[in-house]
């Protein structure tokens, strides 16, 4: 069997060796052979230096340019000049056990599945790190699914990273080009609405490293919630109904913030006095659910991040639901003038 690992890659000098060791040190089963094929967004960091040196030193490794510099294309680009038969996506700021891409293939064999991979687990550092990861394994923030949960086994929406036959692609296309953020998801409902199956296995372990700020978590999340609009539009569907929720909860907590200046600048105090309970109330269950969610899941932090755990759960919530709010806006505005409210988002959150 011959096995291709794919990577998406962009300015990351300080983390491609170690990531590149770490990959050409796994455990493989004698009768497999691997490429590992990394698609560098055109890096301006000395990346691309890097990796030619590497790749001279490593007949395994080989450097795809990626003019399109987002992942997407970088993955499309990678699948195109693959040559396994099975093809397993990495990524370099995650860190792999020794086994990982045996027990890849072992879980595809198995399960019979499209796609397999790994819980999404999450390790952060220093005091703000741990807290984004803690709640990044958080039921609260992943409204339930079961690609966060590292215990489960069995089948699943979607899947960290990801490992597929080849011929999954020939079925099921390319990733989607036009999608910065969400491609993953956007892939697994596309494979799934063609009657694949997604499988993950908790014998397929990695450890991802979340967002060090809180700044940089909103953001991302931000994108997420932005990007996520753009694959319901595509497909007319909900993956899930969790991908809502967010977006309704910042929409009663604006909603009800506008009534309230309404109410206040016409002077009608019954009004604005009953508006203002049902904000306070909202506000207060939302702080009492955060808080006892930190308890379940900071047991193991120290006392600074768990102190801080429920302000980041709510980072995570009100980021998402800002950005599935403006991706339906720019649903509903986006006209031939430019600048879109697509290109003025990506402007404040790049």
């Amino acid at each position: 069997m011959k096995i291709s690992v794919i990577v998406p890659c962009r300015n990351e000098i300080h983390y491609l060796v170690k990531f590149l060791d770490s990959v050409l040190a796994q455990d493989l089963d004698p009768d497999c052979q691997m490429e590992v094929l990394v698609a560098d967004g055109m890096s301006d960091d000395g990346s691309r230096d890097l990796l030619r040196t590497y790749a001279a030193q490593s007949t395994r490794v080989r450097l795809i340019d990626n003019p399109g510099r987002i992942v997407s294309a970088g993955l499309n680009a990678t699948i195109a000049a693959a040559t396994g038969d099975v093809i397993v996506r990495m990524d370099v700021h995650t860190t792999y056990a020794r086994d990982y891409i045996r027990e890849c293939i072992r879980a595809l064999n198995e399960s019979g599945a499209d796609n397999v991979g790994g819980p999404w687990a999450a390790e952060g550092h220093g005091v703000i790190g741990q807290a984004i990861a803690a709640a990044f394994q958080s039921p609260l923030c992943t409204g339930g699914g079961k690609a966060h949960d590292r215990r489960y086994e069995g089948e699943v929406d979607t899947v960290y990273l990801g490992c597929w036959p080849r011929e999954v692609f020939e079925r099921a296309g390319e990733f989607d080009p036009a999608l910065i953020r969400n491609q993953d998801d956007e892939f697994n409902f596309r494979l799934r609405r063609l009657g694949g199956r997604i499988w993950q296995s908790s014998r397929i372990r990695s450890t991802y490293t979340p967002r060090g700020s809180v700044a940089a978590l909103f953001r991302q999340y931000l994108q997420y919630g932005y990007w996520k609009v753009v694959v319901i539009r595509k497909h007319r569907a909900l993956a899930a109904w969790r991908h809502v929720v967010p977006a309704l909860f910042v929409s009663s907590l604006i909603v009800g913030a506008a009534l309230f200046l309404i109410a206040m600048a016409a002077g009608a105090h019954g009004v604005m006095a009953r508006i203002g309970i049902l904000l306070a109330a909202e506000v207060s269950a939302y702080s009492l659910v955060c808080i006892a969610a930190s308890i379940r899941c900071g047991t193991s932090l120290n006392p600074r991040s768990r102190f801080i755990l429920p302000a980041v759960i709510s980072v995570y919530h009100v980021a998402y639901g800002l950005g599935f709010l403006a991706g339906l806006a720019n649903a509903v505005l986006t006209r031939s003038d430019k600048p879109t409210p697509r290109e003025i988002f990506s402007a404040l959150t790049r």
